[in-house]
């Protein structure tokens, strides 16, 4: 695979082979495009016996694995893995085989992660990312315990947490909004989850969407009331966006919402004790910014911004 700085791209070598096909001496051709003449005699060479097509970067793969696992070992290693949910070390102590083997086979069936097989049919579950962005915007509220004045049970103990309960402190409303491409996020605390304040949230979550290029096509909520109710839906008529509903007590459906909201847990609400609510809310726009901006995300190999077109200037 060539890096961005390479001399020779498939295009570049079919240059070179046009220039030397056109009458040009190699060492002459190797010279001006800085390479070396043998690598200038390797291309013309691959030219010369496939055409354009021999240009291309060939695998390094060997033709023959004699050490590789046979099959019959592999299909006994991947029927384990998915009837009993167990780990490379104890398929080892069951089969026979070392570990670092049977981790190797688990990752070549895509099983080395459990967390991506259904632990009812160990089937693997079936994961879409859209294409664009803005195709498909999700959209949930988590319900969060308020933090009662100086602080709850993560400051002063189980005790102070009783109390707090029966001072009635009440909750806050988390309304995020998560785009399915990018995983450009915007959320807010609000005081409920009613229809009017969801309507009001997704006027300004589009408007945040819009600021770095995303055109909203679709959202994706669960089967809330404040989702079925008129206001919100009113406002998704409004922008021409359609509105789908995840299946009935399938939260899977809407899986990036929900992993999103695990995230906001455990970097945000409770990665330290906060001594107040505001406290714990002004930290959620710290949390934003590091999340879309330089939290790198493994599914999508960089941070949100990275995958949208309109970036704002300062991000570029």
């Amino acid at each position: 695979m060539s890096h961005r700085n390479a001399p020779l791209t498939p295009t570049g070598r079919l240059l070179l082979c046009q220039r030397i096909q056109a009458g040009s001496p190699v060492a002459h051709v190797a010279a001006a495009m800085g390479i070396s003449r043998q690598c200038a005699h390797k291309w013309w060479a691959r030219y010369c016996e496939f055409g354009p097509s021999g240009l291309v970067d060939r695998s390094s793969r060997p033709h023959t694995t004699p050490g590789r696992t046979d099959v019959r070992t592999e299909a006994r290693i991947v029927a384990r893995r998915r009837l009993h949910k167990q780990g490379p070390h104890r398929i080892s102590g069951a089969l026979g085989v070392a570990p670092s083997t049977v981790y190797a086979v688990l990752v070549r069936h895509d099983l080395a992660r459990l967390d991506h097989l259904d632990r009812a049919t160990g089937r693997e579950i079936r994961r879409y990312e859209r294409e664009r962005p803005g195709e498909l915007v999700h959209v949930d509220v988590k319900k969060l315990g308020k933090i009662p004045p100086g602080g709850g049970h993560k400051v002063h103990g189980r005790q102070a947490a009783r109390k707090a309960r029966r001072a009635r402190v009440g909750y806050a409303y988390v309304h995020s909004a998560i785009d399915d491409h990018s995983r450009l996020a915007y959320s807010e605390v609000l005081g409920d989850e009613s229809g009017p304040t969801s309507a009001a949230f997704w006027r300004r979550a589009r408007a945040f969407f819009s600021a770095h290029g995303v055109v909203v096509e679709r959202v994706m909520t669960d089967n809330a009331f404040a989702y079925r109710g008129e206001k919100f839906n009113e406002v998704l008529d409004e922008t021409r966006v359609l509105h789908r509903y995840c299946r009935p007590y399938r939260p899977q459906t809407n899986g990036k919402a929900e992993r999103f909201n695990r995230t906001l847990l455990e970097e945000w609400a409770y990665v330290r004790p906060y001594w107040r609510e505001c406290d714990r809310t002004r930290a959620l726009a710290h949390f934003l910014h590091r999340y879309n901006h330089h939290r790198v995300h493994t599914a999508i190999g960089g941070p949100p911004v990275s995958r949208v077109t309109n970036l704002p200037r300062k991000y570029t």
